[in-house]
Protein backbone atom coordinates (compact mmCIF):
# COMPACT_ATOMS: atom_id res chain seq x y z
CA UNK A 1 0.00 0.00 0.00
CA UNK A 2 1.15 3.54 -1.10
CA UNK A 3 1.24 6.19 1.75
CA UNK A 4 1.59 9.94 0.26
CA UNK A 5 3.44 12.25 2.37
CA UNK A 6 2.01 14.85 4.12
CA UNK A 7 0.87 18.68 2.82
CA UNK A 8 2.98 21.28 4.53
CA UNK A 9 1.12 24.85 4.08
CA UNK A 10 1.80 27.48 5.52
CA UNK A 11 -0.04 28.84 9.06
CA UNK A 12 0.57 31.15 11.93
CA UNK A 13 -0.99 29.94 15.45
CA UNK A 14 -1.83 32.96 17.29
CA UNK A 15 -3.78 34.60 20.58
CA UNK A 16 -6.66 36.32 19.98
CA UNK A 17 -8.43 37.71 23.29
CA UNK A 18 -8.89 34.48 25.66
CA UNK A 19 -9.14 32.01 21.88
CA UNK A 20 -6.28 30.27 20.18
CA UNK A 21 -6.83 29.66 16.15
CA UNK A 22 -5.08 28.59 13.47
CA UNK A 23 -4.58 31.46 10.81
CA UNK A 24 -4.06 30.58 6.84
CA UNK A 25 -3.88 33.30 4.06
CA UNK A 26 -6.34 31.65 1.65
CA UNK A 27 -3.77 31.80 -1.40
CA UNK A 28 -1.65 29.53 0.67
CA UNK A 29 -4.34 26.96 0.91
CA UNK A 30 -5.06 23.48 -1.37
CA UNK A 31 -6.24 24.50 -4.78
CA UNK A 32 -9.45 23.07 -3.66
CA UNK A 33 -9.85 24.54 -0.55
CA UNK A 34 -9.71 27.71 -1.35
CA UNK A 35 -13.19 27.87 -1.72
CA UNK A 36 -16.35 27.13 0.44
CA UNK A 37 -17.64 23.32 0.43
CA UNK A 38 -16.47 19.76 2.14
CA UNK A 39 -12.71 19.90 0.86
CA UNK A 40 -11.97 23.42 3.01
CA UNK A 41 -14.29 21.85 6.07
CA UNK A 42 -12.03 18.84 5.40
CA UNK A 43 -9.00 20.22 5.45
CA UNK A 44 -9.81 22.37 9.03
CA UNK A 45 -11.28 19.54 10.59
CA UNK A 46 -7.97 17.46 10.09
CA UNK A 47 -5.82 20.39 10.82
CA UNK A 48 -7.41 20.64 14.66
CA UNK A 49 -7.94 17.03 14.64
CA UNK A 50 -11.57 16.34 14.62
CA UNK A 51 -13.86 14.71 14.95
CA UNK A 52 -11.96 13.18 18.13
CA UNK A 53 -13.72 10.56 20.27
CA UNK A 54 -11.33 11.33 22.95
CA UNK A 55 -12.41 14.98 22.99
CA UNK A 56 -8.15 15.25 23.55
CA UNK A 57 -7.15 16.46 20.04
CA UNK A 58 -3.83 14.83 20.50
CA UNK A 59 -3.16 14.71 16.94
CA UNK A 60 -4.47 18.08 15.55
CA UNK A 61 -3.93 21.46 16.49
CA UNK A 62 -6.77 22.34 18.34
CA UNK A 63 -6.91 22.52 22.54
CA UNK A 64 -10.16 20.44 22.64
CA UNK A 65 -12.55 23.31 23.66
CA UNK A 66 -14.53 25.85 22.53
CA UNK A 67 -11.84 28.54 22.76
CA UNK A 68 -9.07 26.53 20.85
CA UNK A 69 -10.66 24.93 18.18
CA UNK A 70 -10.44 27.24 15.47
CA UNK A 71 -9.33 28.17 12.07
CA UNK A 72 -9.08 31.71 10.41
CA UNK A 73 -8.84 32.72 6.68
CA UNK A 74 -7.65 35.50 5.66
CA UNK A 75 -7.45 37.11 1.94
CA UNK A 76 -7.34 40.82 0.45
CA UNK A 77 -10.42 42.19 0.90
CA UNK A 78 -13.64 42.36 -1.77
CA UNK A 79 -14.98 45.60 -0.67
CA UNK A 80 -14.25 48.75 -1.12
CA UNK A 81 -12.44 50.65 1.91
CA UNK A 82 -11.52 47.73 3.63
CA UNK A 83 -7.94 45.77 4.16
CA UNK A 84 -8.89 42.54 4.48
CA UNK A 85 -11.67 39.96 4.02
CA UNK A 86 -11.92 37.83 7.39
CA UNK A 87 -13.20 34.56 7.62
CA UNK A 88 -13.87 32.34 10.42
CA UNK A 89 -14.03 28.46 11.06
CA UNK A 90 -15.52 27.29 14.29
CA UNK A 91 -14.57 22.87 14.17
CA UNK A 92 -16.69 20.77 16.48
CA UNK A 93 -14.79 18.54 18.39
CA UNK A 94 -16.40 15.22 18.68
CA UNK A 95 -18.76 16.08 15.27
CA UNK A 96 -17.50 16.13 11.55
CA UNK A 97 -18.66 19.43 11.26
CA UNK A 98 -17.33 22.99 10.52
CA UNK A 99 -19.53 25.85 11.90
CA UNK A 100 -19.70 29.07 9.34
CA UNK A 101 -22.42 30.79 10.71
CA UNK A 102 -21.12 33.30 13.02
CA UNK A 103 -17.77 35.23 13.93
CA UNK A 104 -15.23 35.21 16.64
CA UNK A 105 -14.79 38.62 18.54
CA UNK A 106 -11.54 37.20 20.74
CA UNK A 107 -9.81 36.11 17.58
CA UNK A 108 -11.20 39.62 15.51
CA UNK A 109 -8.43 40.75 17.87
CA UNK A 110 -5.60 39.04 15.69
CA UNK A 111 -6.40 39.70 12.60
CA UNK A 112 -5.03 43.33 12.76
CA UNK A 113 -1.77 41.86 13.79
CA UNK A 114 -1.89 38.90 11.08
CA UNK A 115 -2.72 41.49 8.55
CA UNK A 116 0.35 43.62 9.29
CA UNK A 117 2.92 40.54 9.55
CA UNK A 118 1.31 38.80 6.04
CA UNK A 119 2.19 41.89 3.55
CA UNK A 120 -2.06 42.38 3.19
CA UNK A 121 -1.04 46.88 4.10
CA UNK A 122 1.57 48.14 2.31
CA UNK A 123 4.03 49.37 4.79
CA UNK A 124 4.51 53.00 3.91
CA UNK A 125 0.90 53.32 5.54
CA UNK A 126 2.29 52.36 8.66
CA UNK A 127 3.30 54.91 11.18
CA UNK A 128 6.94 54.23 13.19
CA UNK A 129 5.04 54.87 16.19
CA UNK A 130 1.63 54.83 16.90
CA UNK A 131 -1.59 52.86 16.28
CA UNK A 132 -2.71 51.40 12.80
CA UNK A 133 -6.70 51.12 11.77
CA UNK A 134 -7.09 47.68 9.97
CA UNK A 135 -10.51 48.07 8.23
CA UNK A 136 -11.77 44.07 8.19
CA UNK A 137 -14.83 42.54 5.99
CA UNK A 138 -16.10 40.29 8.64
CA UNK A 139 -17.04 37.28 5.46
CA UNK A 140 -19.25 35.24 7.93
CA UNK A 141 -21.95 37.80 8.99
CA UNK A 142 -21.06 40.63 6.81
CA UNK A 143 -20.05 43.23 8.97
CA UNK A 144 -16.82 45.46 9.65
CA UNK A 145 -14.24 45.41 12.40
CA UNK A 146 -11.77 48.02 13.04
CA UNK A 147 -8.84 46.74 14.49
CA UNK A 148 -6.36 49.55 16.28
CA UNK A 149 -2.81 47.93 16.25
CA UNK A 150 -0.39 49.01 18.00
CA UNK A 151 2.43 49.67 16.18
CA UNK A 152 6.52 50.44 17.09
CA UNK A 153 9.55 50.72 15.15
CA UNK A 154 7.24 50.29 12.18
CA UNK A 155 6.33 46.68 13.19
CA UNK A 156 3.58 45.05 15.48
CA UNK A 157 3.53 45.47 18.83
CA UNK A 158 3.16 42.60 21.00
CA UNK A 159 4.24 42.86 24.27
CA UNK A 160 2.97 45.34 26.65
CA UNK A 161 1.31 45.98 30.09
CA UNK A 162 -2.17 45.29 28.86
CA UNK A 163 -3.83 42.87 31.37
CA UNK A 164 -6.92 40.75 30.20
CA UNK A 165 -8.50 38.70 32.39
CA UNK A 166 -8.63 34.99 31.42
CA UNK A 167 -4.92 34.98 29.84
CA UNK A 168 -2.40 34.55 31.91
CA UNK A 169 0.42 37.34 30.64
CA UNK A 170 0.19 40.72 29.93
CA UNK A 171 0.26 42.30 26.05
CA UNK A 172 0.21 45.14 23.70
CA UNK A 173 -3.67 46.27 23.86
CA UNK A 174 -5.46 46.22 20.94
CA UNK A 175 -8.90 47.92 20.62
CA UNK A 176 -11.91 46.68 18.75
CA UNK A 177 -14.95 48.39 17.33
CA UNK A 178 -17.60 46.18 15.69
CA UNK A 179 -19.38 49.17 13.40
CA UNK A 180 -23.07 48.52 13.17
CA UNK A 181 -22.88 44.94 15.09
CA UNK A 182 -26.19 44.53 15.14
CA UNK A 183 -27.55 41.35 12.76
CA UNK A 184 -29.77 42.42 10.69
CA UNK A 185 -30.14 39.92 8.36
CA UNK A 186 -30.08 36.99 11.08
CA UNK A 187 -33.66 36.06 12.56
CA UNK A 188 -37.11 35.92 10.73
CA UNK A 189 -37.53 39.79 12.31
CA UNK A 190 -34.83 41.67 10.26
CA UNK A 191 -33.87 43.79 13.29
CA UNK A 192 -31.75 43.49 16.50
CA UNK A 193 -34.85 41.78 18.42
CA UNK A 194 -36.31 39.56 15.83
CA UNK A 195 -39.13 39.09 18.12
CA UNK A 196 -40.37 42.57 18.49
CA UNK A 197 -40.15 41.88 22.12
CA UNK A 198 -36.97 43.36 24.26
CA UNK A 199 -38.13 39.86 26.75
CA UNK A 200 -40.26 37.41 25.67
CA UNK A 201 -41.56 34.26 27.58
CA UNK A 202 -39.79 31.27 25.83
CA UNK A 203 -41.74 28.03 26.31
CA UNK A 204 -39.46 24.69 26.38
CA UNK A 205 -40.72 21.48 27.35
CA UNK A 206 -39.82 19.82 30.58
CA UNK A 207 -38.18 23.10 31.69
CA UNK A 208 -41.00 25.65 31.56
CA UNK A 209 -41.53 29.25 30.16
CA UNK A 210 -38.26 31.02 30.89
CA UNK A 211 -38.04 34.95 30.41
CA UNK A 212 -36.14 35.38 27.58
CA UNK A 213 -34.23 38.47 26.08
CA UNK A 214 -33.34 37.17 22.01
CA UNK A 215 -30.86 39.91 20.49
CA UNK A 216 -28.74 40.00 17.25
CA UNK A 217 -25.75 41.97 17.92
CA UNK A 218 -22.05 40.49 18.07
CA UNK A 219 -23.79 37.03 17.57
CA UNK A 220 -27.39 36.11 18.13
CA UNK A 221 -27.50 35.40 21.93
CA UNK A 222 -30.25 34.39 23.88
CA UNK A 223 -30.34 35.65 27.37
CA UNK A 224 -31.82 34.35 30.44
CA UNK A 225 -32.01 35.51 34.48
CA UNK A 226 -29.89 32.70 36.36
CA UNK A 227 -32.29 32.20 39.42
CA UNK A 228 -35.17 31.00 36.61
CA UNK A 229 -33.06 28.38 35.64
CA UNK A 230 -31.51 27.40 39.14
CA UNK A 231 -28.17 29.33 39.47
CA UNK A 232 -26.60 32.38 41.53
CA UNK A 233 -25.01 33.48 38.22
CA UNK A 234 -21.40 32.83 39.90
CA UNK A 235 -20.59 29.44 38.51
CA UNK A 236 -17.38 28.26 37.65
CA UNK A 237 -16.78 26.29 34.31
CA UNK A 238 -16.98 22.89 37.16
CA UNK A 239 -20.50 23.55 38.15
CA UNK A 240 -22.02 23.21 34.86
CA UNK A 241 -19.58 21.59 32.60
CA UNK A 242 -19.59 18.04 34.63
CA UNK A 243 -23.18 18.01 34.83
CA UNK A 244 -24.90 16.53 31.87
CA UNK A 245 -28.66 17.17 32.96
CA UNK A 246 -27.81 20.60 32.94
CA UNK A 247 -25.68 20.89 30.04
CA UNK A 248 -28.76 19.22 28.21
CA UNK A 249 -30.88 22.26 29.69
CA UNK A 250 -28.83 24.88 28.30
CA UNK A 251 -28.79 23.23 24.69
CA UNK A 252 -32.49 22.75 24.73
CA UNK A 253 -33.27 26.77 26.01
CA UNK A 254 -30.98 27.53 22.78
CA UNK A 255 -32.44 25.39 20.29
CA UNK A 256 -36.01 26.85 21.26
CA UNK A 257 -34.23 30.30 21.46
CA UNK A 258 -33.14 29.76 18.14
CA UNK A 259 -36.58 28.88 16.52
CA UNK A 260 -38.04 32.07 18.28
CA UNK A 261 -35.13 34.23 16.73
CA UNK A 262 -35.69 32.04 13.41
CA UNK A 263 -31.95 30.89 13.06
CA UNK A 264 -33.22 27.79 12.39
CA UNK A 265 -36.47 25.91 11.11
CA UNK A 266 -36.57 23.12 13.58
CA UNK A 267 -34.92 21.97 16.69
CA UNK A 268 -33.37 19.15 15.18
CA UNK A 269 -31.47 21.79 12.89
CA UNK A 270 -29.79 23.44 16.25
CA UNK A 271 -26.94 20.13 16.42
CA UNK A 272 -25.69 21.30 12.81
CA UNK A 273 -25.78 25.22 14.05
CA UNK A 274 -23.83 25.02 17.51
CA UNK A 275 -22.07 28.21 17.50
CA UNK A 276 -24.82 30.09 16.72
CA UNK A 277 -27.14 31.38 18.61
CA UNK A 278 -25.05 31.59 22.26
CA UNK A 279 -26.87 30.72 25.48
CA UNK A 280 -25.72 33.32 28.52
CA UNK A 281 -27.48 33.69 31.92
CA UNK A 282 -27.24 37.00 33.74
CA UNK A 283 -27.50 38.22 37.65
CA UNK A 284 -27.04 41.36 39.61
CA UNK A 285 -23.67 41.87 40.87
CA UNK A 286 -22.26 39.82 43.63
CA UNK A 287 -18.83 39.13 45.34
CA UNK A 288 -17.37 35.83 44.10
CA UNK A 289 -14.09 34.12 43.10
CA UNK A 290 -12.69 33.48 39.74
CA UNK A 291 -11.24 30.30 38.10
CA UNK A 292 -7.54 32.29 38.80
CA UNK A 293 -8.52 32.81 42.53
CA UNK A 294 -8.90 36.25 42.34
CA UNK A 295 -11.39 37.89 44.24
CA UNK A 296 -14.21 40.15 42.86
CA UNK A 297 -15.89 42.55 44.74
CA UNK A 298 -19.52 43.29 43.42
CA UNK A 299 -18.63 46.42 43.53
CA UNK A 300 -16.55 46.03 40.49
CA UNK A 301 -18.84 45.32 38.15
CA UNK A 302 -22.48 46.21 37.16
CA UNK A 303 -23.40 42.28 36.52
CA UNK A 304 -22.73 38.91 36.30
CA UNK A 305 -22.88 37.08 32.94
CA UNK A 306 -22.12 32.95 32.23
CA UNK A 307 -22.03 32.06 28.55
CA UNK A 308 -21.88 28.34 26.74
CA UNK A 309 -20.19 27.90 23.67
CA UNK A 310 -20.40 25.03 21.47
CA UNK A 311 -22.19 23.63 24.52
CA UNK A 312 -19.95 24.30 27.34
CA UNK A 313 -19.30 26.93 29.84
CA UNK A 314 -17.06 29.22 28.65
CA UNK A 315 -14.05 29.84 30.33
CA UNK A 316 -14.51 33.45 29.95
CA UNK A 317 -16.44 35.29 27.60
CA UNK A 318 -16.48 35.25 23.41
CA UNK A 319 -15.84 38.55 22.40
CA UNK A 320 -19.07 38.45 20.19
CA UNK A 321 -21.28 38.02 23.56
CA UNK A 322 -19.66 40.65 24.92
CA UNK A 323 -21.15 42.71 22.26
CA UNK A 324 -24.22 41.10 22.55
CA UNK A 325 -23.84 41.69 26.43
CA UNK A 326 -22.88 45.69 25.94
CA UNK A 327 -25.66 46.08 23.23
CA UNK A 328 -28.35 44.40 25.92
CA UNK A 329 -27.10 46.24 28.77
CA UNK A 330 -27.66 50.02 27.00
CA UNK A 331 -31.08 49.05 25.99
CA UNK A 332 -33.72 49.75 28.97
CA UNK A 333 -36.62 46.65 29.27
CA UNK A 334 -33.96 44.00 28.76
CA UNK A 335 -32.87 41.38 31.09
CA UNK A 336 -29.26 42.22 30.84
CA UNK A 337 -30.20 46.11 31.55
CA UNK A 338 -32.42 44.74 33.98
CA UNK A 339 -29.79 43.10 35.97
CA UNK A 340 -27.31 45.87 35.18
CA UNK A 341 -29.63 47.79 37.47
CA UNK A 342 -31.88 49.00 34.90
CA UNK A 343 -31.34 52.93 33.33
CA UNK A 344 -29.33 54.36 30.09
CA UNK A 345 -26.22 53.87 29.99
CA UNK A 346 -23.37 53.46 27.59
CA UNK A 347 -20.56 51.12 28.77
CA UNK A 348 -21.15 48.63 31.06
CA UNK A 349 -18.96 46.08 33.31
CA UNK A 350 -19.88 42.57 33.60
CA UNK A 351 -17.70 39.45 35.89
CA UNK A 352 -17.12 36.39 34.33
CA UNK A 353 -15.50 32.98 35.23
CA UNK A 354 -11.94 34.66 34.77
CA UNK A 355 -12.50 38.06 36.32
CA UNK A 356 -13.87 40.99 34.54
CA UNK A 357 -14.48 42.64 31.22
CA UNK A 358 -15.54 46.12 30.05
CA UNK A 359 -17.64 46.82 26.46
CA UNK A 360 -19.01 50.13 25.41
CA UNK A 361 -22.14 50.56 23.48
CA UNK A 362 -24.13 53.26 22.30
CA UNK A 363 -27.75 52.08 21.38
CA UNK A 364 -30.75 54.39 19.73
CA UNK A 365 -34.44 53.97 19.48
CA UNK A 366 -34.71 54.99 15.44
CA UNK A 367 -38.34 54.89 14.41
CA UNK A 368 -39.72 52.84 17.15
CA UNK A 369 -36.30 50.48 16.35
CA UNK A 370 -33.52 49.74 18.41
CA UNK A 371 -30.04 50.41 16.85
CA UNK A 372 -26.45 50.19 17.66
CA UNK A 373 -23.88 52.28 15.86
CA UNK A 374 -20.72 50.94 17.39
CA UNK A 375 -19.35 48.43 20.40
CA UNK A 376 -15.84 48.93 21.59
CA UNK A 377 -13.41 46.78 23.86
CA UNK A 378 -10.06 46.20 24.55
CA UNK A 379 -8.15 42.60 24.05
CA UNK A 380 -4.84 41.75 23.05
CA UNK A 381 -2.98 39.09 20.59
CA UNK A 382 0.21 37.53 19.85
CA UNK A 383 1.73 35.03 17.74
CA UNK A 384 2.51 32.07 19.40
CA UNK A 385 3.98 30.15 16.16
CA UNK A 386 4.71 30.07 12.64
CA UNK A 387 5.71 28.34 9.82
CA UNK A 388 3.76 25.26 8.39
CA UNK A 389 0.91 22.71 9.36
CA UNK A 390 1.39 19.11 8.01
CA UNK A 391 -1.75 17.40 7.01
CA UNK A 392 -2.25 13.91 5.58
CA UNK A 393 -3.70 14.41 2.32
CA UNK A 394 -4.89 10.68 1.97
CA UNK A 395 -8.83 9.84 1.76
CA UNK A 396 -9.39 13.34 -0.71
CA UNK A 397 -9.45 15.30 2.66
CA UNK A 398 -8.06 18.45 1.08
CA UNK A 399 -9.42 17.53 -2.47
Amino acid sequence: MDFTPQLRIPATYMRGGTSKGVFFRLDDLPEAARVPGPARDALLMRVIGSPDPYAKHTDGMGGATSSTSKCVIISKSSKPDHDVDYLYGQVAIGEPFVDWSGNCGNLSTAVGPFAIANGFIDRARLPQHGSFAVRIWQANIGKTIVCHVPIANGEVQETGDFELDGVTFPAAEIVLEFVDPADDAEGDGGAMFPTGNLVDDLEVPGIGTIKATMINAGIPTVFVNAKDIGYSGSELQEAINADVQALAMFESLRAHGAVRMGLIATLGDAQKRQHTPKIAFVAPAADYVASSGKKIAAGEIDLQVRALSMGKLHHAMMGTAAVAIGTAAAIPGTLVNAAAGGGERQAVRFGHPSGTLRVGAEAVKVDDQWTVKKAIMSRSARVLMEGHVRVPAEHGAVG
